[in-house]
């Protein structure tokens, strides 16, 4: 399943943090695609090594690795998640606070990689990690909001967050055990579910009450209006 867009209407707010990152990213990989056949070097340079992060060397990475991708799909992927879900964070956050947990949600989800396979030496990059915690902040304060979503690909389908975004921890829960010890290359799946959880469990701590309130109310409205005109519709 993949989520094209939500319907949380009432945004005071423009997510000026989220396109950012979003430009950031895309940046970063065009420069990553002018390099040829150095761009594999620039990863092992720019990447994160768990391996390094466990001797506390190189902690820089755990930043910058955050802005490289392995490839389109890879950002276009994330990216998109981003979008979606982002900016109705932002909005009740701040622009200030939300880059912050952001942030804090790449950290968590790199310690919780680094946790499971400390020796690795293979690079370690992309957004997924704090984006992941970009979910989980959505789905607890959110859990009803309406999300158009693709499904096997070609079949749209309005699904609740929760039951979408549930059903992606699950999926990255499962693969995290079943990949446990594994030591070659692959998704990270335990750094999504330690995003996901920073993000769950943080949100709280950096979300504006009023704002929220406010969005909730106008979306309440929103969905009053149109249930109201689809009890008008003849069709």
């Amino acid at each position: 399943m993949f989520p094209l867009a939500d319907d949380n209407a009432g945004r005071r707010t423009t997510p000026f943090i989220t396109w950012g990152l979003i430009a950031v990213n895309v940046a970063v990989h065009l420069y990553q695609m002018s390099l040829g056949d150095a761009a594999t070097a620039f990863i092992f340079t720019w990447g994160l090594q768990p391996y390094e992060i466990f001797r506390l060397q190189d902690m820089a990475a755990i930043v910058t690795s955050m802005f490289i991708h392995g490839g389109i799909l890879h950002l276009v992927g994330n990216m998109f998640y981003l979008h979606v879900f982002g900016d109705n964070l932002e909005d009740v956050m701040g622009h200030g606070r939300f880059l912050v947990f952001y942030l804090i949600c790449g950290l968590a989800a790199t310690a919780a990689h680094v946790a499971v396979d400390p020796m690795s030496q293979i690079p370690t990059v992309g957004a997924s990690g704090a984006i992941a915690g970009v979910l989980g902040g959505y789905i607890r304060l959110f859990p009803t909001a309406s999300v158009r979503t693709a499904i096997l690909g070609f079949i749209i389908r309005t699904v609740p967050a929760w039951f979408l975004l549930g059903y992606w921890f699950a999926m990255q829960a499962w693969n995290a055990w079943a990949t446990l010890g594994d030591t070659g290359g692959g998704v990270a799946f335990m750094a999504h579910v330690g995003g996901f959880v920073a993000g769950f469990l943080l949100v709280g701590a950096f979300t504006d009450t009023f704002a929220l309130a406010r969005q909730r109310r106008l979306r309440a409205e929103h969905h009053a209006i149109l249930a109201a005109r689809r009890e008008q519709s003849p069709y």
